[in-house]
């Protein structure tokens, strides 16, 4: 992934820390996440640095002679920002900010800075708020006076000015009203749940920049946006696709998941995350080019167990294998994983197959039936045709004798329409 380099953008460093729990190889691939992550929200980190201790400092996170190395840094390389790459409580804040002349965040404050910007249906703002608003309620001390109007850039997006002249009183209730609100559109998004509940759900999953969007847009031919960046989908897109005669499928595509990803913001997102935990089926893609993708099939599957999504019928969709120099590991991969199948979401490699498995897993609930039709009832007939699959028909007399394969959705549904206007003639 290329990083966006522009000359307005602040100077950060990026500082991680490398405990007995961590290994330097795994702290060095969270260091070059939280780059662009950094990227992301609009800083370009011109400074990596790295400590290792037994167990982090209770008072400044790294030691307090790092603390002053990174200060001087600051100072001499004109450093607008320091981002660490796990969260600080406010005292580590505190006792930093009087060490490190510049702003400090940690990496729950950028996420949540990334999705401040990215935001743009009111639902996802009002997410972003609730989040954000949680996460500043316990920091409300002086040193975050750099979140008001007066200071612009990454870690200032957002409630801002507002939040920091209240009391925390008046931040609480903004917080409950914020529920409130998001309760309403939950409310709301059942009633459109509720609306499509016949047909079946697949909803995709995955680390951030698996390449979902670019799933949803070739599968879909969606206008859905689709970038080389971190966090490029907030809101959710529900799209119909269409796998064969009367095999259509609503197809959702929402945030990507990440390593350490706030608990405050899965919760402000659950409205969101909903048609993720109602799907009859998930697809879950993962970037099988990229060295960690086992630990983010592992990072999304613990984020699915958090939204008690887990343990649904599930396809692994290895994405990207154009950029894989061997393939080799496709066949242990596909042992592992099952059903398991590997595309190319960019360039369209093996769309078939992983349609084929869609329809497979689709299959599993639904029956072949046998209904008599009258000849004449052409809307019946044609209503039949939408929403099943018709292996044969038999004509006698005045009736059709129609042989059909359906899923018990749409069976549902059939009776529901029909009432008593058709007769069950035989079933298998």
């Amino acid at each position: 992934m290329k990083l966006l380099m522009t000359e307005e953008r602040e100077r950060a460093i990026a500082i991680g820390l490398i405990t007995d729990r961590t290994r330097r190889q795994q702290g060095e691939e969270y260091l070059d996440e939280l780059v662009l992550l950094a990227d992301t929200a609009g800083a370009v980190v011109v400074r990596k640095v790295f400590q290792e201790r037994n167990r982090i400092n209770s008072a400044t996170f790294i030691g307090s002679g790092k603390a002053l190395e990174v200060g001087r840094l600051v100072e001499d390389e004109k450093i607008d920002l320091v981002v660490f790459d796990d969260d600080l409580s406010p005292v580590q804040v505190r006792n930093l900010e009087k060490v490190i002349k510049c702003k400090i965040i940690d990496r729950s404050g950028l996420i949540l800075d990334i999705f401040a910007s990215r935001a743009k249906t009111k639902e996802a703002m009002t997410q972003v708020e609730l989040a954000q608003l949680q996460y500043l309620l316990p920091r409300l001390t002086r040193q975050w006076t750099h979140l008001s109007k007066q200071y612009g850039g990454v870690g200032t997006k957002g409630p801002g000015e507002q939040q920091i002249e209240t009391d925390r009183r008046a931040i609480r209730t903004r917080i409950s009203r914020l529920k409130e609100k998001l309760e309403h559109i939950s409310r709301e998004r059942e009633v459109q749940r509720k609306g499509r509940k016949e047909m079946i759900r697949v909803a995709m999953v995955g680390y951030t920049n698996a390449g979902k969007s670019t799933l949803l847009r070739l599968l879909s031919g969606a206008d859905v946006l689709v970038e080389d960046r971190l966090f490029a989908t907030l809101d959710t897109t529900v799209r119909a696709v269409t796998l064969g005669p009367a095999k259509t499928i609503l197809l959702s595509d929402t945030v990507g998941f990440i390593r350490k990803l706030p608990p405050h913001l899965i919760a402000s997102f659950r409205s969101t995350l909903a048609e993720t935990a109602e799907a009859d089926i998930l697809l879950h893609v993962v970037d099988v080019s990229h060295l960690s993708f086992e630990e983010h099939i592992a990072v999304v599957n613990d984020t699915l167990h958090e939204l008690n999504a887990q343990g649904k019928p599930t396809i692994y969709v290895f994405n990207k294998i154009d950029k894989l120099a061997d393939r080799s590991l496709l066949h242990g991969l596909s042992k592992e994983y099952s059903p398991a199948v590997f595309i190319s979401a960019e360039r369209g490699l093996n769309i078939s197959s992983l349609k084929q498995e869609l329809l497979t897993l689709a299959a599993h609930d639904s029956s072949e039936q046998t209904i008599s039709i009258k000849q004449s009832d052409y809307g019946t007939i044609a209503k039949l045709h939408e929403i099943a699959e018709i292996i044969g028909k038999e004509y006698e007399n005045n009736s059709v004798i129609v042989r059909f394969r359906v899923s018990q959705k749409n069976m549902d549904r059939l009776k529901k329409l029909l009432g008593k206007r058709f007769t069950v003639a035989g079933q298998d």
